[in-house]
């Protein structure tokens, strides 16, 4: 296997297991020549092939509520785009308007002065927690490298956009910052359920190991409150639930197959003359029925 390391220029991904740097991040998501973590969960259920095959093709605008998250991103991992402060704690005037479209075209984040005063917190909380600090701490890793590897099973070129990796002797770590809301176990654990977050464990864990071959990987969470004091909680996912996540994996990875082959990109019913039934979530019909029928 051979794996090349490209700073800077932006080239189409090789036919092997590659890593390369400097693709900008816009790029890196519009690519259709090869699927991510992202696009394998949108194929599954709540989501749909029809779905992610018209969301590929009509990008969203950027979303202002995301600014901040990304923003954190930006200063923890001392990557992506400009983060501009637009003075006023309003933006409804034509002139603030301009300014944020302008700093939007331009690919950077525009923010108002608490805002970036709050991102500038998130940052230093982290650089003080006793693991997120040494685990993202400067210098120590690559940051938003971009790997591409081939699935043997379906010859489906896949990528993933590790946070940050840190490539020590006989083990690479992959550490993935995320802010959000409610950092507390309790809410993290909700959020791997929700968002598939076990997937993208398993995606990352196997293209690192595709592309780097590595003795071992290691694939770390670090979700932060964006509240003060911007608590932070790490951990490292159940092997039970890594092995769900890949088995989603894989069957997206069919699904997303056939769909290319066929160019057949079903909605949550697929082609059918009958009219499923429906019911309400199995614990709340056992639950009801225990209480209602005899």
């Amino acid at each position: 296997m051979t794996t090349t390391v490209q700073v800077g220029a932006v080239q189409a991904p090789a036919a092997g297991p590659e890593m390369r740097g400097g693709i900008p991040a816009e790029v890196y998501h519009a690519d259709r020549s090869s699927i991510s973590s992202s696009g394998l969960r949108a194929l599954l259920d709540p989501g749909c092939p029809a779905q992610f095959e018209y969301d590929r093709g009509h990008p969203s605008a950027p979303k202002k509520t995301f600014d901040v998250g990304h923003a954190a991103h930006n200063l923890v991992l001392g990557e992506g785009p400009d983060l501009v402060v637009v003075e006023g704690a309003r933006w409804d005037t034509n002139v603030a308007k301009a300014e944020v479209r302008a700093i939007r075209a331009a690919g950077g984040i525009p923010l108002k002065q608490a805002e970036m005063d709050q991102v500038e917190a998130m940052a230093a909380a982290l650089r003080q927690h006793p693991l997120a600090g040494p685990l993202l701490a400067p210098g120590t890793g690559l940051a938003e490298q971009s790997l591409y590897w081939t699935d043997l099973a379906t010859g489906v070129r896949c990528r993933v956009r590790p946070d940050w990796l840190r490539q020590l002797p006989g083990l690479t770590l992959c550490v993935d910052y995320k802010s959000c809301a409610d950092a507390s176990p309790v809410a993290v654990s909700r959020a791997i359920r929700d968002h598939g977050y076990h997937q993208q464990d398993a995606f990352y864990i196997d293209g690192i190991q595709a592309v780097l071959a590595p003795e071992q990987v290691r694939f770390v969470f670090v979700f932060q409150s964006k509240t003060a004091p911007y608590l932070i909680t790490v951990r490292e996912l159940h092997q039970q639930d890594r092995d769900i996540g890949r088995a989603r994996n894989e069957r997206a990875l069919r699904v997303y197959a056939e769909c290319e082959r066929t160019g057949y990109w079903p909605d949550w019913t697929g082609p059918t003359t009958d009219i499923p039934q429906i019911g309400m979530p199995t614990w709340d019909t056992i639950r009801q029925a225990e209480e209602y029928l005899p």
